[in-house]
């Protein structure tokens, strides 16, 4: 299955990503097969370049992307906004005395 997703470029402590198509079993950062964009969420405001047309494409193609890289598309309006379910947290179980 293929995944939009983030590679971590950048210094130490100073992290920047590439946007990028890459195989979900490839390590973060592993192979890809190619770069549609980079991200920079240290710059005031966060800097976010991606192609567009690009990445509609690789969407069609039926690759899926990742948590944060949805967010970061919806806020560019290339897709619809990812719904999060909240799930319900078990019970405590009972002190015994």
């Amino acid at each position: 299955m293929l995944k939009i997703r983030l590679r971590r470029t950048g210094a130490k402590k100073q992290p920047s990503y590439r946007v990028v198509v890459a195989e979900s079993t490839a390590p973060r950062d592993g192979t890809f097969l190619e770069i549609l964009g980079h991200y920079n969420p240290l710059t005031e405001p966060t800097t976010l370049v991606i192609k567009e047309d690009r990445v509609k494409d690789w969407l069609d193609r039926g690759a899926q992307p990742t948590d944060r890289v949805a967010r970061l598309l919806s806020s560019r309006g290339l897709m619809a906004a990812p719904t999060y379910v909240e799930t319900a947290k078990p019970a405590a179980a009972p002190a015994q005395a």
